[in-house]
């Protein structure tokens, strides 16, 4: 079994003295594992920092099999964000909950794609903060919990959405709330067409934050969320 494609380095973990079980996110076959010999070397750990982007050929005897990479660095976005705190948090915080969330060996395209978008956004600098929340919404809908922020789960308006319910992850206006108002969920602005802000940015990733760790987290057996996404979010409410 060989084939060639292009991928995000998700994560690197070693394995026996000098070898990584490298984990791609890639374009055509999803989130993939193998094995990099001599991983730990000086010319190949940069390499396979999270957020990098490679290209790679996997090989095995059977499909079955966990298989080996030979790697090619195409892009280092590891590198280019290092000294911005803020911008390697996110960086590390999209490859970990590819990581946490995606299936294995599942080819998902655009996904993919929205993902290695967002990685060089989050490098240049530019309007990466709305994308990453964005990008989380999409995450839950993929782990199998979507939000519908598009009409009030009471009434079946649209207007004056304020809150989201804990349970079901649907909208839910002001007058459909009534009584039950102090139980729900604040509904952020900036994921029903408001201005993005920082402190917008914070109050949407409490939310699909709460959905991770109440909803998510569960199905994958009580595995926590990984500590990565919580520095980013750190880091954010740092700057409001």
């Amino acid at each position: 079994m060989e084939w060639r494609d292009e991928g995000i380095v998700l994560a690197a973990r070693p394995h026996g003295e000098t070898s990584v079980i490298l984990e791609l996110f890639t374009r055509e076959h999803g989130r993939h594992l193998g094995i990099v010999h001599g991983g730990t070397s000086r010319r190949k750990a940069p390499m396979l920092q999270p957020g990098n982007q490679l290209d790679a050929a996997w090989r095995a005897r059977l499909e079955s099999h966990m298989g080996g990479w030979s790697v090619e660095l195409k892009r280092s976005r590891a590198a280019a964000v290092l000294s911005d705190a803020l911008r390697l948090s996110a960086l590390t915080s999209v490859c970990a909950l590819c990581s946490f969330v995606l299936p294995e060996r599942e080819t998902m395209g655009a996904f993919q794609a929205r993902t290695e978008t967002l990685c060089d956004a989050i490098v240049d600098g530019e309007g990466w903060l709305t994308d990453y929340v964005g990008w989380e919404v999409e995450l839950l809908a993929i782990a199998g919990f979507r939000l519908d922020l598009s009409a009030c789960a009471v009434s079946g308006g649209a207007n004056d959405l304020a809150f989201v319910s804990p349970r079901t992850g649907r909208a839910v206006s002001r007058s459909g709330a009534g009584d039950w108002a102090a139980r729900l969920l604040p509904l952020p602005e900036m994921l029903v067409g408001g201005a993005p802000s920082i402190a917008g940015v914070v109050a949407a990733l409490e939310l699909t934050g709460f959905f991770l760790k109440q909803k998510v987290a569960p199905s994958f057996g009580d595995r926590p969320v990984p500590p990565a996404r919580e520095r980013l979010l750190a880091a954010l409410r740092a700057e409001v």
